[in-house]
Parts: C-alpha cells; structure tokens; sequence
C-alpha cells in the first residue's frame, strides 16, 4: 500500500476533543437530572391528602378560636349587664305595707352583727315602727368564722336589745345562700299564715334577691334597700356581680333541668 492510500491517522485538533468531551459530559448530566427528577415525584405525595390535613388542623384551630373569643366577649357584655342592673336598682320609697320583712342574714363577729348586717337590722326596724311590716324574720344558717350562734340568732338578739317583742320575731336558722334564705324564710312564714314579705338587703344586693325572689314565686316582691356607708362600695358591687352572674348560671340549669332543684325546698315552700 502505498503511502499515498494509507488510513489518515493524522492527531484530532483540541477543538474535536473538547467538542467529545463537553458531549460525554452532558449526558451523565442529562440522567442525573432525570433520576433526580424521579426520586422527586416519588417523594411527592401522590394526593393532597397532606394539604388537606394541614388545612383542616388549621382550621379547626380557627374555629375554636373565634368561638372563644365570641364567648369572652358574651361574657363581658353580661358581666356588664349585670353591673348595671345592681348599680341602677331605685330602691322603692316609701316601702309597700307588708306582714313580714324577711332580713337578709350577714356574717357575725364575735357572735355579734357586723356593721354591715347592723345596716340591715337597723333598716327593718326602721320598717316595724313605722308600722309597715308586723313582724320579722331573721335568716341566715351557721357562719364559718368561728361563731357559735347563727345569723338569726345574733339579729334576733340584736332586734330584742332593741325593743322588738320576741314574740314578733321569727327565726330561719339553716340558709348560707341567698336562694335559702329566701325559700326557707318563705317556708316559716308559710307555716304562720303570713303570706306578704317585704325583703330586706342592700342595695347593691337589691337586684339579685328580687330576681330570686320572682324566680321561686314569690307574689309581687318587694325590696327595701339601705346604702351602706360602712361597706366598701366598689368591692361588693364587683363580688356581686360575680354572683349574680352565678345565680343567673343556676338559674339556667334549673330551668332546663339540668340542675335540680332540691325537693325539699320545694315542699317546703308549699306548706
């Protein structure tokens, strides 16, 4: 063969090398990027079972807290609402003519009437001399502080060093809430033959005793209220409105039979 037909074997220019090389490399790139791709979509979750989970917890944390908050803000405007009630109560001037003033018990100390239960007292007085009640009933059970008397012991003391007659004042030894006192002073009434009370408290206490009072029956309530000048005005309207929002709670229970109501105090009011 001649030199002239001989195969070229002439060295291949960088440029043809480089073009070879840069070609190789691209398509170990190429499924590199492929296999990334599919390990990828197989660690995508095939549904959106996962978005829809996130959503629903997301959501159901947001419905808890717009009812929360709806709840809060019910909350204050019935708190608000029943300040304002206690604070707006016009005590009744002059008081109705009644058979009997039922005197809301207050703590004792040293078995004595604090200032506050005086207040009361000196109030029903009030009534018996100028001849709008006949006769008195004091309530109120056992204090916690140490007594040995009841509230209806110490008043009754308190009322006979007064001047009343014994004779014309009745006790209701067991109430430690104001619902009991009402119903059960109800009951020894009943039991002689009085049948009209007028019910004798505070003003900041006015409100909640008359819708007590209206709740168990009694016929045309009436409150004769005193101010006190001896209690601290902002402190007891506040534990009162915290009552009678408590009550306002028992109350709703009772009526739709959640709560029960004690038997006994209903026959009792009965007799």
């Amino acid at each position: 063969m001649s030199p002239a037909t001989r195969p070229s074997s002439a060295p291949k220019s960088k440029t043809s090398v480089k073009q070879e090389s840069s070609g190789n490399k691209g398509q170990p790139q190429k499924d590199l990027g492929d296999k990334t791709k599919t390990v990828r979509k197989s660690t995508t979750p095939r549904s959106g079972a996962g978005k829809r989970k996130r959503k629903g917890q997301g959501g159901l944390a947001g419905r808890l807290f717009r009812v929360g908050l709806v709840l809060i803000c019910c909350g204050i405007f019935m708190a608000g609402w029943l300040f304002w009630r206690i604070t707006q109560y016009e005590p009744l001037n002059p008081a109705p003519q009644r058979e009997a003033a039922i005197v809301l018990g207050a703590a004792l100390w040293n078995n004595k009437p604090s200032p506050g239960l005086r207040e009361r007292l000196d109030q029903a007085l009030k009534l018996y001399r100028e001849g709008r009640v006949d006769k008195l009933i004091v309530s109120g059970g056992l204090d916690r502080n140490g007594s040995t008397l009841t509230e209806a012991q110490g008043m009754r003391i308190y009322l006979v060093s007064k001047g009343v007659p014994q004779e014309d004042i009745f006790l209701e030894n067991r109430a430690t809430s104001t619902y009991e006192n009402l119903v059960y002073s109800r009951a020894v009434a009943k039991q002689r033959g009085i049948n009209s009370y007028l019910i004798v408290t505070h003003e900041y206490h006015a409100a909640r005793a008359l819708d007590i009072a209206r709740f168990i029956g009694f016929e045309d309530p009436a409150v004769s209220s005193v101010k006190s000048k001896v209690l601290n005005a902002a402190r007891n309207q506040t534990r009162e409105t915290l009552a009678f929002g408590k009550w306002q709670l028992d109350k709703l229970l009772m009526l739709t039979g959640v709560k029960s109501v004690n038997m006994a105090y209903l026959s009792r009011i009965h007799l």
